[in-house]
């Protein structure tokens, strides 16, 4: 799969977050390299608020959309690396898409946040916000992005 960053923008703030556009042209997962400009030294810098913006280019509507943090490529967050999705409160004001009604956060073993509900058709963008909470101990952390398609 292959994924186009077409435009980003914002500085992560509550007030003026991080907007990332993007086209996925396939329902294949893929994986965005987060890279934090300095580690964060209290719970103000240790939040990220992310506007991920995607065009369904797959040519398959989808049905749901997951993300996964990762403090280690390919290895599912856990609770000891720092990464979350603003785990401390629960249901999060800050979690929502324009496309899906309800969203599911799958804590532990892993950081998950998985939107249901709803569809993107092909050729239509869906708008998905949300909080990363970050206190890892690394400058790089990676965001599993995973649209699902209908079973065939």
């Amino acid at each position: 799969m292959a994924a186009f960053i077409r435009s980003v923008s914002g500085s992560g703030t509550k007030a003026d977050p991080i907007i990332l556009g993007e086209e996925l042209d396939s329902p294949d997962p893929i994986i965005l390299t987060i890279r934090a400009r300095q580690l964060p030294t209290n719970a103000t810098e240790g939040i990220l608020y992310l506007r991920v913006v995607a065009l369904n280019g797959s040519g398959h509507p989808w049905v749901d959309f997951l993300f996964e943090l990762q403090s280690i490529l390919d290895k599912p967050s856990d609770f000891g690396d720092g990464l979350s999705f603003d785990q401390v409160h629960t249901p999060s004001e800050f979690i929502s898409s324009d496309s899906f009604a309800t969203y599911r956060r799958e804590i532990e073993p892993y950081d998950r946040l998985r939107f249901l509900e709803g569809h993107v058709d092909p050729l239509h963008r869906a708008a998905f916000d949300f909080p990363i909470t970050d206190f890892n101990p690394k400058r790089i952390f990676y965001l599993l992005q995973d649209p699902s398609i209908p079973a065939t």
